[in-house]
């Protein structure tokens, strides 16, 4: 989907996170995280990072811990 454009319907926080609503092409409302779009400021560590980095660290000790959990 990269480099599609669609027209903005609304931005509205649902399951946890903002979210845009758009019509997809048969006309249903369809919503996608604002972190998929350009709508949302730039995430400051994925500036910061310039693909250098997998996740932030916070992310990668909650994977660790998950996977941890999996083991047992």
């Amino acid at each position: 989907m990269t480099g599609q454009a669609f027209e903005l319907v609304a931005v509205h926080q649902t399951w946890g996170e903002y979210r845009v609503f758009y019509r997809d092409e048969a006309g249903a409302l369809a919503a996608l995280p604002t972190t998929w779009t350009d709508v949302a400021d730039v995430d400051p560590f994925v500036a910061i990072a310039g693909g250098r980095a997998y996740g932030r660290v916070t992310d990668l000790l909650r994977l660790a811990a998950l996977v941890n959990e999996g083991s047992r």
